[in-house]
């Protein structure tokens, strides 16, 4: 909503406000909002600077459990879904122990061929008639 009237010199704010049904009370905390962000913005702020730092330090290996643990350690009280919204705005993720493993979904999906077409070479994928069954 701002960012239209700042867009549009020309419109009135009032005016267009009431044509918007929207009160001018809420347009001016948005105003404020801009400029002063909450406490709550100011802390995702902090956090998730300290988030990139111990994400980093790790060689990019801890996840979301590890970094609220550290956080935990050093006495920063925060929830750990805080944390994993966080790292996921900052596009950070860690690396799972033991390797990419399929999941049940693709396992189906990779055999599903053999498994419609009846076939009875794995090679060939062709059975004695071509039927299906």
């Amino acid at each position: 909503m701002t960012a239209l009237l700042d867009e549009h010199e020309h419109l009135e704010v009032e005016p267009a406000l009431r044509e918007l049904h929207i009160s001018s009370s809420t347009y001016y905390r948005w105003r404020r909002a801009e400029k002063e962000p909450c406490e709550r913005r100011r802390r995702d702020t902090e956090l998730a600077g300290r988030i990139q730092q111990i994400h980093t330090a790790s060689g990019g290996i801890y996840g979301s459990p590890r970094v609220h643990a550290v956080l935990k350690r050093e006495g920063v009280h925060v929830g750990r879904k805080r944390v994993e919204r966080l790292m996921c705005q900052a596009a950070l993720a860690g690396i799972s122990p033991g390797g990419a493993r399929a999941s049940p979904a693709a396992i189906r999906t990779r055999n599903w061929a053999l498994t419609w077409s009846g076939a009875t070479s794995p090679r060939t994928c062709r059975t004695g008639c071509g039927s299906p069954t």
